[in-house]
């Protein structure tokens, strides 16, 4: 691939992941701030179903432009497994923390404020130890789903409806203890314009953890294996 094709799949990928990443995030915050708005009427459900659906479409719209990280964790990953080199990551982390700001530009201007833009909150009524645990879980399903479509039909088929089920899931059954972010940028964009911080310290270390140890695993199955 010459300079020129290589620029223009990154301007490609730049823009999917920054289109990609403002719906996922608007999904998945809006959702929040609707159910609180609504005064806990409409359901867990609805902040479950939101995001599967944005996920969903965006998967099937740009999987084939930029794999669809839409999330600084999932891209730690396939940097792991060497799905992209180093000179991808800058690409893909400015633009998911472009569209994940301005997601939370649009739910607060559009939706509305509250429930802190629909900032993540863990359940303190559960140990800590449990709370990292579940969000680690998480984050460890949503990427193995992830590496499952990638390695075996490459983002096509049922693959959108996988991998948004998988983050539906994951929050319907395990938001109640850890928030089930799942997503660095999801939490820290909220946190930046609603000003609230304290718990932003979990979903910037166990969602890395969790799309990590998935990564790894991957690594150490399938690409040493075939570099041996």
């Amino acid at each position: 691939m010459n300079l020129t094709s290589k620029l223009s799949s990154n301007q490609k990928i730049f823009f999917a992941e920054i289109i990609g990443t403002f719906v996922v995030v608007a999904c998945a915050t809006g959702s929040v701030v609707l159910h609180a708005k609504s005064g806990g009427t409409i359901g867990t459900w609805f902040e479950a179903f939101a995001p599967f659906v944005g996920v969903c479409l965006m998967v099937y719209t740009f999987g084939k432009i930029s794999r669809a990280h839409f999330n600084p964790a999932v891209t730690i990953s396939y940097f792991i497994t060497k799905h992209i080199t180093k000179t991808h990551l800058p690409i893909y982390f400015g633009a998911e923390s472009i569209g994940a700001f301005l997601g939370i530009i649009f739910v607060k201007n559009v939706i509305g404020t509250e429930a802190y833009l629909g900032v993540n909150t863990p359940n303190y009524s559960f140990p800590i130890w449990m709370i990292f645990g579940v969000e680690v879980l998480a984050t460890a399903l949503l990427m193995a789903v992830i590496m499952l479509v990638v390695h075996t039909n490459g983002l096509r088929g049922f693959s959108g409806i996988a991998i948004g089920g998988m983050i539906g899931l994951d929050i319907f059954f395990f938001a109640f203890i850890s928030g089930a972010s799942m997503n660095p940028i999801r939490s820290l964009a909220p946190a930046v314009f609603s000003g609230v911080f304290d718990n932003l310290w979990l979903y910037w270390t166990a969602t890395f953890v969790g799309t990590s140890i998935v990564g790894f695993v991957y690594k150490r199955k399938f690409v040493n294996r075939r570099s041996a």
